[in-house]
């Protein structure tokens, strides 16, 4: 029986211990998130962009185990051979590590880049071979592949446990969670650890809100955190002004184990660095965390600025991306010819193209905000301003850039809808939208905004005006439209079509 966790556990009489942090890591499409997935009940695969994960998803699930509710925090991290560092932050901060094998695929680079990380922190292992429903799995293949990477299986001649899952049947999935809670109790996880003591954290992604300002999600090591409580991380300080669950929901504190997210930072906190109470000494390190050295502080939404003059060499670039993890993975996949002029989390704002435009840069965003008038602003002062959603898009068209060849030009908005309702339509949905500015037509790639916020990107395979099926509909005209691959949208969503 599992159950999301939409209710932090209040009595701690009602577990047997603190929650563990569990790390989910392996090859990219190994099934991470989509295991994750069966097991909380939702989707979140669905909805990332190009069916991988690009940055540390932090969630908590209660199963029952011996009659006994128990919570467990779960740290899913990205598989793109960009984002080791990322999946090395999330192994450093779990307390177990969960080593994601594909039964089709087996062991891949990844796969032993994960086992390293895990090797590297020290904490226990359970193997999970996934799509074991596929006709083409080789388990006992991949268990021998494993054990050649140093990881002994019990049964094997060793004691690391493994379970054979499928996330599209559920096999096996309460198994695991059964195994996790095994594995915590064998290697005494969590001993000494105490919701009493002096807190502290680890920060696990970070980012700036252009509406609220720094945002900070951290994984609680020991204490409590409340509303209110003054904390610190590398000289950053904040009063903790909210405290949400991945649900979004408002606590009014959190302890050993949570995942939450804070606002009240002064500055965006580095990643991977210890949250610790304001004023207190560290005695000794919490987790086994590399701690990254903390930048200069610096008005809020410039977060790094290069004295690197641009050469005529290189190609200079403004980097605006979503997270500071995203930032990290994406500055050390950079060739070494592009010089980054300005780094920072947010949003593309008028003074970041005016800035590329008197240093001749380009600007580049990875899942940020792209509104109409900075378009425009683009165009007007001729600067070349581009949106990613997937990471090795954004660096395979810089490489290419570097060689001579041409770049794209920034994308064009073609058509603006609203999503005023939704149809059934054989296995999916159709969208009815009312067509505000230019027009909506079969085949255009398309961009789902909520608030402002991407939820995804798609492509229109069909388009219906009544009944009739036809190419494109235009402004001041109401629609229905089908996308693939399907997004899960509501009512009010804004639909941009763009080239």
């Amino acid at each position: 029986m599992v159950k999301k966790n939409t209710d932090i556990l209040q009595n701690e009489n009602t577990q047997s211990q603190f929650p563990p942090v569990v790390a989910v890591l392996g090859h990219v499409d190994h099934g991470k998130t989509t295991l994750l997935d069966a097991i909380r009940k939702s989707n979140v695969a669905g909805k990332e962009h190009g069916s991988i994960t690009q940055r540390i998803g932090a969630s908590s699930v209660t199963t029952i185990h011996e009659d006994k509710p128990h919570k467990i925090t779960f740290l899913d991290t990205p598989g793109h051979e960009t984002f080791s560092r990322m999946r090395s932050r999330g192994a450093q901060v779990a307390d177990i590590g969960i080593l994601v094998v594909a039964a089709n695929d087996g062991v891949m680079p990844q796969t032993k880049e994960s086992i390293n990380m895990l090797k590297t922190a020290g904490i226990p292992i359970i193997v999970a071979i996934t799509k074991v429903d596929l006709p083409e799995k080789n388990v006992e293949k991949v268990k021998q592949q494993v054990m050649r990477e140093g990881i002994l299986l019990e049964g094997l001649g060793g004691d690391v446990p493994y379970v054979e899952v499928s996330a599209k049947t559920g096999q096996n999935i309460q198994a695991l969670l059964e195994l996790v809670l095994i594995v915590v109790q064998v290697h005494e996880v969590k001993k000494g650890t105490s919701a009493s003591g002096s807190f502290s954290g680890v920060v696990i992604e970070s980012r700036l809100d252009p509406k609220v300002g720094p945002r900070a999600t951290i994984v609680v090591k020991n204490g409590t955190i409340k509303l209110r409580d003054q904390i610190e991380v590398d000289g950053i300080y904040a009063r903790v002004r909210t405290i949400t669950n991945e649900d979004g929901k408002h606590l009014a504190s959190a302890s050993v184990g949570d995942a939450i997210e804070i606002l009240g930072f002064e500055n965006v906190p580095s990643v991977g660095s210890i949250v610790v109470t304001k004023g207190q000494a560290m005695e000794k390190p919490v987790a086994k965390v590399q701690v990254m050295t903390p930048e200069p502080k610096m008005p809020m939404g410039l977060e790094m600025f290069s004295s690197r003059t641009p050469s005529t060499h290189t190609l200079s670039v403004i980097l605006v991306a979503d997270t500071r993890g995203s930032l990290e993975a994406i500055t050390a996949a950079l060739p070494k010819d592009v010089t980054i002029f300005l780094q920072k989390t947010g949003e593309i704002t008028s003074a970041d193209v005016m800035m590329a435009k008197s240093i001749g840069a380009i600007v580049i965003g990875f899942n940020v905000k792209m509104p109409a008038k900075i378009l425009q602003l683009a165009r007007t002062e001729k600067v070349l301003v581009k949106n990613y959603t997937i990471i090795y898009e954004l660096i395979d068209e810089l490489s290419d850039a570097l060689e001579g060849k041409i770049l794209a030009q920034e994308e064009q908005i073609l058509g603006e809808a609203k999503v005023l309702a939704s149809f059934p339509f054989e296995n999916t949905k159709v969208l009815g939208i009312a067509v505000r500015s230019g027009r909506i037509a079969k085949g255009d790639k398309v961009r789902l905004l909520r608030n402002d916020d991407v939820i995804g990107e798609s492509t229109i395979v069909s388009v219906r005006l009544r009944k009739e099926v036809v190419s494109k509909v235009e402004a001041g005209k109401e629609a229905g439209i089908v996308l693939s691959p399907f997004l899960d949208f509501t009512i009010g969503d804004m639909i941009l079509s763009h080239d």
